[in-house]
């Protein structure tokens, strides 16, 4: 069973850009995220944790510019978030703590109503194929099966 942590190598090799989204609360410009377009079958973990946050059979396009999942695999947790004037829900990495976007009440109704908004600079995406190897085995389920 893998531990998920604050990892200070994964802290020490992030770009400035990850590293003021992830640890200072930052966005990435709409529509510049890497995993914006990704099709590829995976899942998408925290950069600095690596814990396992969301697959994609789970992501679709919502055109906000940013990737947009219905559901977490795991791992995420809710916090309150009245920056910028607004009143969002802003979602976390449960282990690494990293800031990785919001939640909205405006997803396909038909996949339970949410849209997890995400910076692709809190990601990083693991092909199907590198799962096993990378020890994500386990969630090699909850990728959609392409033959």
């Amino acid at each position: 069973m893998n531990t998920y942590h604050k990892d200070p190598d994964a802290l020490a090799a992030l770009s400035p850009e990850e590293y003021r989204v992830t640890q200072e609360s930052g966005t990435e410009r709409p529509g510049t995220g890497k995993y914006l377009g990704n099709k590829e079958p995976g899942i998408y973990v925290d950069i600095v944790s690596g814990e396992p946050l969301f697959a994609s059979a789970d992501k679709y396009e919502s055109g906000c510019g940013w990737p947009s999942f219905t559901k977490p695999i795991d791992n995420v947790t809710e916090h309150r978030d009245v920056s910028h004037g607004m009143i969002r829900t802003e979602v976390r990495s449960k282990h690494g703590d990293s800031h990785l976007g919001h939640v909205f009440p405006d997803g396909p109704p038909d996949r339970g109503g949410l849209r997890y908004c995400i910076n692709s600079a809190s990601l990083r995406f693991i092909h199907r194929d590198d799962m096993e190897a990378e020890g994500y085995g386990a969630y090699l389920d909850q990728v959609e099966d392409v033959a």
